[in-house]
């Protein structure tokens, strides 16, 4: 018995061999975030003192697509002695990086205020980077009711 196939039923098959192949196995995938490989690269790999940042977060996030986030950082802000950088991480979220803000003397103040999304409850380390190389952190833990990062 012969079998005979049109060329529009070759190609049907074949496209959906593909798409078998391509996503009938797919899962999604779940690394561990980069929060450590962030701040380590963020730092040299110097560990960060806590002090001189101050994150202000809520405790419980009702919706996670939408949390209010402030920061500040002591410092005088002169030529001297000014913050060069800080980096935002939220270590539960499928990619932990939030954010970067630059500073110089001109700047006058160390501080930002923003929204971030949040997929679960985590921590939120703000790290800043100082003119001389040092380094200074503040966490909060964040509890979140409703996921914002698509969990």
């Amino acid at each position: 018995m012969t079998m005979t196939v049109s060329r529009r039923e070759a190609l049907a098959l074949s496209a959906g061999a593909v798409a078998v192949l391509a996503f009938g196995s797919a899962r999604p995938a779940f690394a561990k975030n980069d929060s450590d490989d962030l701040i380590k690269a963020f730092t040299g790999g110097k560990t960060p003192t806590k002090g001189k940042v101050r994150l202000d977060l809520p405790d419980i996030a009702e919706n996670g697509n939408t949390v209010p986030l402030a920061f500040s950082v002591e410092s005088p802000m002169t030529d001297a002695s000014h913050v060069t950088d800080v980096l935002i991480v939220a270590d539960g979220n499928p990619r932990a990086g939030v954010a970067t803000f630059h500073f110089s003397p001109r700047s006058g103040v160390a501080e930002a205020a923003t929204r971030i999304r949040l997929a679960e409850t985590q921590n939120v380390i703000a790290v800043a980077k100082m003119n001389d190389g040092s380094l200074f952190m503040d966490t909060r833990q964040v509890k979140v009711t409703i996921g914002g990062c698509g969990g």
